[in-house]
């Protein structure tokens, strides 16, 4: 493998996740209890993860403003989604990720952190994530599931 296609492919991705693991413990986002405080908006809310929010947006609006202007990221091209439309499977995903994410404090990024540290009830939910991302992918490629996509984008 040449030298700038490792670091483009391999090194650059790798030193990535393990910046956004580490800010994921820094500031508190694979502590559950502190997440589900800071989702307990009519109860006892701890606002602190709203600047974790709002540091993410600060570094990603202008990242994605450069990618939709034709920009490329080191490794090449980015291939940003193109469907803006709010369809009934993403609002039944999100609202099933809210659910999820309000019941046990936990989203896949942070799970993937507390997991690697060895916890087995964060194992298990890596793990189900896994699985549900199979069942979908199961899911998307029957031929019913063609068919509904056709029909959804001839009425779109």
């Amino acid at each position: 493998m040449a030298p700038r296609n490792f670091v483009a492919g391999l090194l650059i991705p790798f030193a990535s996740g393990l910046l956004f693991g580490f800010g994921l413990i820094v500031s508190g986002m694979t502590d559950p209890l502190r997440v589900q405080a800071f989702l307990d908006v009519a109860g006892h809310w701890n606002p602190a993860l709203a600047l974790v929010m709002g540091g993410a947006v600060a570094v990603t609006l202008p990242a994605f403003a450069y990618l939709r202007r034709g920009g490329r990221t080191l490794a090449g091209p980015a291939a940003l989604p193109d469907r803006t439309a709010l369809t009934p499977p993403l609002l039944a995903g999100s609202a099933l990720f809210g659910i999820g994410w309000g019941i046990s404090g936990v989203c896949p990024g942070p799970g993937i952190v507390i997991a690697a540290a060895g916890s087995l009830p964060a194992l298990m939910f890596v793990a189900s994530m896994v699985a549900g991302m199979a069942i979908h992918a199961w899911w998307r490629r029957r031929p019913a599931a063609d068919a509904a996509d056709k029909a959804q984008a001839a009425g779109a």
